[in-house]
């Protein structure tokens, strides 16, 4: 059983116990994290535990470099034999792209459970040690392989999770899709709708991404359409040498006008343009959308699939 470490809220400390927003992330180690829990015997279960502090950062802040190492780090482990499962410490704010580039990347066949928390380690009411011990549950079980979230009880895909509350505990959801499963009293039970949550085939990549400089990585951004949209932040993504953007359509995959064109000028220039909606839940249906929709993923998930997509294609 190995655990990595990142840093995150369920890392982080804060003058008082009773604090639970002025706190500081990334503040402990892994090994602190796993050394207060006072069961971890039992939780491992006959596992042989190792630690590894890959990161110490607030996931705010979260960049390329770090989503490579991890990968790396990810990739190594995943091929030890007698390693049957990952752990991930993370924080709560970027949580859900750092999966979904995990499992884009590694595809992995065993389980790599992240697992975050919304207060400090040092407040008096920390949820992290409970997501930890549900965490090394969901590890345990072989219907957990690829990428998910552990968190306030609740097993996520990396493909669907997402982060939908700034403060309360249970903060994350799969929106119409629903949880993989959930744990309740160390007894992890699935969803009858769980099943394998795979990155689509058509954005795998040649192996060589994880070695190379994260400066060469294709630059791909996100552009919002909203009331009273102009065109001015597509022509300086543009300018600037972007090679894909994805819009984040209002409902249905619809676009202001004048992001549509400027959109639409940017694809001439060979920018590659895909489309997601900004809403929280659903997918976009029909053909209400003048760029391809990125398999129902949200447009934060749709910028690693683009990129990895465009990464695929400089590297044949």
């Amino acid at each position: 059983m190995v655990v990595l470490g990142t840093g995150g809220t369920i890392a982080g400390t804060a003058a008082s116990a009773s604090e639970q927003v002025a706190y500081t992330a990334a503040q402990l180690g892994v090994a602190q994290l796993t050394a207060a829990l006072p069961d971890l015997e039992n939780l491992l279960n006959g596992r042989q535990l190792v630690l590894e502090q890959v990161a110490q950062l607030d996931s705010k802040d979260m960049d390329h470099a770090t989503w490579q190492l991890l990968a790396q780090r990810c990739a190594h482990w995943l091929a030890q034999p007698d390693v049957g499962a990952l752990l991930i410490t993370h924080g709560t704010d970027t949580i859900e792209e750092t999966a979904w580039f995990l499992q884009a990347v590694l595809h992995p066949h065993k389980p790599v459970v992240m697992v975050c928390a919304m207060r400090p380690a040092s407040s008096d009411e920390a949820d992290g040690p409970q997501n930890l011990r549900d965490a090394f549950a969901v590890s345990a079980q072989a219907q957990a392989a690829g990428v998910s979230v552990v968190c306030a009880g609740l097993i996520h895909s990396a493909r669907h999770v997402q982060k939908v509350h700034p403060y309360r505990l249970d903060a994350f959801s799969s929106g119409d899709a629903g949880p993989w499963g959930w744990v309740s009293e160390g007894q992890v039970c699935w969803s009858a709708t769980h099943s394998k949550d795979d990155a689509p085939s058509d954005i795998d990549f040649s192996k060589d991404f994880l070695e190379n400089d994260v400066s060469h990585w294709p630059v791909v951004d996100v552009v919002l359409s909203h009331a009273g949209a102009s065109r001015r932040v597509v022509d300086a993504l543009v300018q600037s040498g972007v090679a894909g953007l994805v819009v984040a359509a209002s409902g249905n995959g619809t676009v202001h006008h004048a992001v549509q064109a400027a959109l639409e000028d940017a694809q001439k220039q060979g920018v590659q343009v895909r489309s997601s909606t900004r809403c929280q839940e659903g997918r976009i249906v029909g053909k209400h959308s003048a760029w391809p929709d990125m398999a129902g993923l949200s447009p934060l998930k749709a910028r690693i699939s683009l990129m990895l997509a465009l990464h695929r294609k400089t590297a044949v």
